[in-house]
């Protein structure tokens, strides 16, 4: 074989070998070990933030300013120059990512759903910039470009106690917000992640998965509705309620689901069409004694106290005085002030306390105690 021949041969054995080496699994450069942190804000949008960690090793008072220099710095390597310098990668060796799998807000400013290399600029004094660039998927800060920034925010850095490995950890989380922190050795430098359009993501995801197979199933109608009224969207939660009744093949006509459909035109402030629906549910025969019982002293808690006595009066009435009509006419009476008629039936209800309950027996006493003397017992 002659040298021409053998230059393209040896080449091309080279970039196997090349190849070969990058892609076996040895331990990190400088041992500084991969991370993976995913936290979820609410029930549907996620953060990710993927990581080398290094440590201080023995290196306090020596970290910020020298291992990690304050400012801008040419790295002088790729595209990192005194033209073009870089911030730092917010870890070690390859670029630190952040993952966002929705639209969200970071320190008050929008920041679209996707990948973003993460980079920071510490400062001896004042705040912090935080960099979110599109080109997640460089070296570190070697080839940092600011044209390709999708946001920078500022986030004010503190003292902390001391971190040996660099961490990124959710150090406050909240239904549509969490704060994320960057940790190491005395620093902490946090920033928060809001999500302003959680519930319509939420809801769309609902709506989705009641599509399929989780649609056939009354009880997620009724489960959804009551969440979707609770955040707002009034005219889906009564719809969905209404699915949960009588949608075909799928809805139940029972205690359950009408009381929930009176809750939520309740809440959408349909009184008159809530009250006839949570009759209907009130008289239905899948009502049981305690879920009759439970919705008068609701009412009590609403300060609808007249309405509280005609729904305990139903409850004896249907159930022939059973556990625990009794209390329930006890607190009615109490409720609209005729103490007489409530220590008549709450002494009928301690005679019927159910066996082995050895919880109620000492609370009924003390309101007997209360109504003895004149006092409400709600």
């Amino acid at each position: 074989m002659n040298r021409k021949s053998l230059l393209p041969l040896l080449t091309l054995m080279g970039l196997i070998a090349v190849q070969a080496i990058a892609q076996i699994s040895t331990p990190p450069s400088g041992n500084n070990q991969r991370s993976i942190v995913k936290q979820y804000i609410g029930s549907v949008v996620w953060v990710k933030i993927d990581y080398r960690s290094p440590d201080v090793d023995g290196r306090d008072g020596k970290i910020w300013g020298q291992l990690v220099p304050y400012g801008l710095n040419s790295l002088g390597f790729g595209a990192s120059t005194a033209d073009n310098p870089s911030p730092w990668r917010a870890g070690a060796n390859e670029n630190t990512t952040i993952e966002f799998s929705h639209d969200v807000q970071v320190q008050g400013k929008d920041l679209a759903a996707g990948k973003y290399g993460l980079h920071m600029i510490p400062e001896e004094s004042g705040p912090w910039t935080i960099i979110f660039t599109n080109e997640s998927g460089a070296w570190g800060s070697f080839y940092y470009n600011p044209s390709q920034d999708a946001l920078r925010v500022e986030a004010t850095p503190e003292d902390a106690d001391h971190q040996e490995w660099l961490t990124y950890e959710f150090v406050d989380r909240q239904p549509d917000a969490a704060t994320v922190a960057l940790l190491w050795e005395k620093k902490k430098i946090p920033f928060t992640i809001s999500v302003p359009k959680n519930n319509e993501y939420i809801k769309a995801k609902l709506e989705n998965e009641l599509l399929g197979v989780n649609g056939f199933n009354y009880l997620n109608w009724v489960g959804a509705s009551n969440w979707a009224s609770n955040a707002g969207f009034h005219d889906t939660a009564i719809q969905w309620a209404e699915n949960a009744i009588t949608a075909p093949f799928v809805g139940q006509r029972d205690y359950t689901s009408l009381s929930n459909k009176a809750t939520v035109l309740g809440r959408a402030e349909k009184s008159a069409e809530a009250d006839a629906a949570m009759d209907e549910a009130l008289n239905h025969a899948t009502a049981t004694a305690l879920q009759i019982h439970g919705y008068g002293r609701g009412l009590i808690a609403r300060d609808r106290k007249e309405k509280a006595l005609e729904v305990f009066q139903l409850n004896y009435k249907k159930f022939k005085g059973a556990w625990p009509t009794n209390y329930g006419l006890a607190r009615g009476y109490s409720a609209v002030g005729n103490h007489k008629q409530a220590l008549k039936y709450l002494k009928i209800a301690l005679k019927n306390v159910p066996e082995g309950d050895t919880v109620n027996p000492p609370l009924i006493e003390a309101n007997i105690k209360k109504l003895e003397k004149g006092e409400d017992i709600n």
